[in-house]
């Protein structure tokens, strides 16, 4: 049995069922929360949620290790735009370094999942206030992606309360026919039952936060079954 480890967000209901649903037989995947203080999901707050999140990273990988996964992945998009690229290199190091184990980030899997899909123009839908969709698509060019459009969705009160179908309506208004893929972040709004609808509508991959990160994590945990159903990403290698 191969054990995937996943690092969570606080009060976020979506990841749990979606990294289920892409679990294929043969892999348990196993699930720890990280810590953080204020209104789970809110956009206001966000940022010092994420700091702390990043603060307390340490005792809640400790603990994850201890089932001794293959990968680990911290399942939060925007620790990364608060990082930073080298900020978030320089963490992965040190928790790689302190667990024994492979770590990766929700944003790492995506930047892994863009190149191998061959896209270098994405657009970018995010659920996010405007400050930290501009981080993420800062993020994205600091990675060396072009970001031809970016935006966030609207109405948001809060973000573990939006709909599949409110993420379908941000892929398609942020799409645009240079993008090469659509990249709608953040783990906490559902996607999974889109995504190959959005496929076949917009004509090109369409690629969300859990998504990428379940590729990423089966893929260096030496899995490569095809899981059809959920977009081109998961049936390629």
């Amino acid at each position: 049995m191969t054990r995937l480890g996943f690092l969570l967000p606080p009060g976020n209901p979506t990841i749990e069922p979606e990294i289920i649903a892409l679990t294929p037989p043969g892999v348990s995947v196993h699930f720890h929360r990280m810590v953080a203080h204020g209104e789970a999901g809110s956009l206001h707050g966000q940022e010092e949620r994420n700091r702390t999140m990043i603060a307390h990273l340490d005792d809640g990988l400790d603990l994850l290790a201890m089932v001794k996964p293959a990968v680990v992945a911290i399942a939060h998009t925007a620790t990364s735009y608060t990082l930073g690229r080298a900020g978030e290199a320089e963490l992965l190091a040190r928790l790689e370094a302190r667990s024994g184990r492979r770590v990766v980030t929700a944003f790492g899997a995506v930047a892994a999942a863009l190149a191998r899909l061959g896209v270098r123009r994405v657009a970018l839908g995010a659920p996010y206030s405007a400050e930290t969709t501009a981080a993420g698509k800062a993020h994205l060019e600091a990675w060396g992606f072009e970001v031809v459009y970016a935006d966030n969705l609207k109405g948001v009160a809060n973000i573990y309360d939006e709909t599949a179908e409110r993420a379908a309506a941000l892929a398609r208004a942020v799409d645009r026919a240079e993008a090469e893929a659509v990249f709608l972040s953040g783990t906490g709004m559902p996607t999974l039952p889109v995504l190959d609808r959005l496929e076949g509508e917009l004509g090109k991959p369409v690629v969300s936060s859990n998504l990428a990160m379940m590729w990423h994590a089966l893929r260096l945990a030496g899995i490569a079954a095809a899981i059809p159903g959920y977009g081109r990403l998961l049936t390629l290698a």
